[in-house]
């Protein structure tokens, strides 16, 4: 109340208007002890309107003491609160006053929920940046300290966060104490705070120098890949990345591999599931020599885990994999060693791991090279095409571009048709609209004739389909086409077929016929679309169902750009001045907007 009562006293707003300009401020002040929790945090989201109002100062003296004094909060305004004063540093006067910004900060650093705590911790890393070097080891270094030295797992979970944004600009003293802190969380008693560590760990270890890496990080590193919660386990395999990057190759056999070795062969899936998902990373951070040695039989095993989980991470690594081999030796180890284990996912009695493996397959080829293709994995190609799964189908053609530069697409199109077709027609509407979206690069690969002569069917089929996506679809679909193949061909194929549509006894089929002469009219110009399209939309018109009439309307206004000016006054006119008469209200309204937008008025 006595904030209130000052603000509206606050001369820095004062004028013509006196005390009424400020009366919304003083609102926004009382909502933030209101009831309502909406109104406290619509309050909290104008927090910076308040401070400006204020002026520096008393933004520092009195509104920030009076935040942090009511962190007893619904965790959506503690939320929203954390995430402002992480934008504050100028409503407190610069960076000279940053510093007032950390005890708000710091509650919210403690409490109970993650996202709050999180985004407190984000908003403390962006001040820190603000800080002088005296002001941060005169305010910013303790409150890391008392963090991490909390009685509550929560503050000590939120210092793990911090001890990389001080320590490059602290004196070596304060580095040294920094250290202690974070060996400490990494053996605390609290599962929760080894993972916030082990979840740090690498982001840490980048602003330590070297000598502290190879003494004190390797240790932490090794405790914490070994911790009894396969929660930390998985999480230090995170940090292997980065303690790898930094340490020079003579080290990583003697520092890093053991450990890396040991987590490859946990008994936990999910810390072997977190070495396949990083497996490219940590390849490229241990170099050629050492992936040739150790790494090439670690995937070897993951490929072969006894998890579907960790088999389908590996599988779906493989071509990122073989890519990162060194050069020289590339071919003799994907033929010798990993080829065959790829074979034996290709039939796999998980759908994830086939799906997986069917996603990246086909980039092996662009690797291998066209006589290896054909001999060896060809037929693997061939076998997903019939596989039962339809994920593994789709994700088969949808990579097909990469073969096509390789071996052409003329080898798989024997194949390609049944698949396609039995995708096409497959029973979820959604592996039908995804093999739709992949016919355009269908039909440039495989040519106009044997498009024609195979596929065009389907693409009429799909206008017909009882879902309306589908529809839209193959609607968007055509007009691809079109562009690909050109107006002569829609003319000879397309066209007629659309057209002959709208005299289906369903009217959702004589709208579909709107939609695509809508879609095609651009593609197919001028001629084709006053010659053959206009007088069927026109006929339309007379449709008993309303909906078809202001679709007539729509397809009109949508078409009009593409005719000439004497077509629009002498045909399309009065038609849309017939419909603007129609009884129904919306299909007056559609000709009507048709009539202003065309300006045939």
């Amino acid at each position: 109340a006595r904030l209130r009562a000052e603000v509206l006293n606050c001369p820095s707003m004062a004028g013509a208007d006196g005390d009424d300009s400020l009366y919304p401020i003083a609102v926004l002040i009382d909502e933030l002890r209101n009831e309502d929790v909406q109104l406290r945090l619509n309050s909290i989201k104008k927090l910076s309107t308040i401070a400006l109002a204020l002026g520096v100062e008393r933004t520092r003296t009195e509104l920030l003491p009076f935040l942090t004094d009511t962190i007893y909060d619904e965790d959506e305004v503690l939320l929203a609160l954390a995430e402002q004063l992480g934008n504050f540093t100028m409503l407190v006067g610069g960076p000279e006053y940053v510093h007032c910004l950390l005890p708000p900060l710091e509650s919210l650093a403690t409490v109970e929920e993650t996202v709050v705590r999180d985004k407190a911790v984000e908003s403390l890393r962006k001040i820190s940046h603000e800080h002088s070097p005296v002001d941060l080891e005169v305010h910013f270094e303790p409150l890391v300290k008392r963090l991490a030295s909390g009685d509550w797992f929560t503050s000590r979970t939120s210092a793990c966060g911090l001890f990389s944004v001080c320590y490059p600009r602290v004196s070596s003293t304060v580095k040294a104490e920094i250290r202690q802190h974070f060996r400490n969380l990494c053996s605390d008693d609290t599962p929760m705070v080894r993972r916030a560590a082990a979840s740090k760990l690498g982001e840490f270890a980048k602003v330590l120098e070297l000598e502290y890496v190879k003494s004190d990080i390797i240790s932490l590193f090794t405790a914490l890949a070994s911790d009894e919660q396969d929660s930390v386990r998985l999480l230090a395999v995170e940090a292997c990345v980065s303690i790898a990057t930094l340490l020079p190759q003579e080290d990583l056999e003697t520092l890093v591999m053991p450990t890396l070795r040991q987590a490859a062969e946990d008994k936990s899936w999910r810390v072997r599931y977190m070495v396949a998902d990083k497996f490219s990373e940590l390849q490229k951070a241990v170099g050629p020599e050492i992936t040739k040695n150790d790494l090439v039989p670690a995937f070897q095993n993951l490929l072969k885990d006894c998890e579907a989980e960790v088999r389908a991470a590996a599988a779906n690594k493989v071509k990122e994999f073989c890519e990162n081999l060194p050069e020289d030796s590339r071919e003799t180890i994907i033929m010798t060693h990993i080829l065959p284990c790829v074979k034996e996912l290709v039939s796999d009695t998980n759908q994830h791991v086939k799906s997986a493996l069917a996603s990246v397959i086909m980039g092996l080829s662009t690797i291998l090279g066209k006589d290896n293709t054909i001999e060896h994995l060809l037929p693997l190609f061939l076998a997903q095409l019939k596989d039962e799964c339809p994920e593994v189908r789709l994700n088969i053609i949808s990579n097909l571009d990469c073969v096509n530069e390789v071996i052409g697409i003329r080898q798989l199109s024997q194949s390609l048709l049944p698949a396609i077709v039995e995708l096409a027609e497959d029973a979820k509407w959604r592996v039908r609209l995804a093999i739709i979206e992949y016919m355009p690069l269908l039909a440039g690969q495989l040519g106009v004739e044997f498009f024609d002569e195979k596929l065009n069917s389907l693409c009429m089929a799909w206008l017909v389909d009882h879902v309306y996506a589908i529809r839209e679809a193959a609607t968007c679909n055509l007009t691809k086409l079109v562009e690909k193949f050109g107006a002569e061909w829609a003319q000879n194929t397309i066209v007629p077929k659309v057209l002959g549509m709208a005299n289906d006894p369903n009217y959702l089929h004589r709208m579909t016929t709107l939609f695509c002469i809508n879609a095609l009219s651009e593609a197919c110009g001028q001629e084709i679309t006053t010659k053959h399209m206009l007088p069927v939309v026109l006929k339309m018109s007379n449709d008993q169902v309303a909906n078809v009439r202001f679709n007539v309307a729509k397809s009109l206004q949508k078409i009009g750009p593409v005719l000439d000016s004497n077509c629009l006054q002498t045909e399309v006119k009065p038609v849309l001045e017939k419909l603007a008469a129609d009884q129904d209200i919306d299909v007056k309204y559609f000709a009507q907007e048709a009539i202003s937008v065309l300006a045939l008025a």
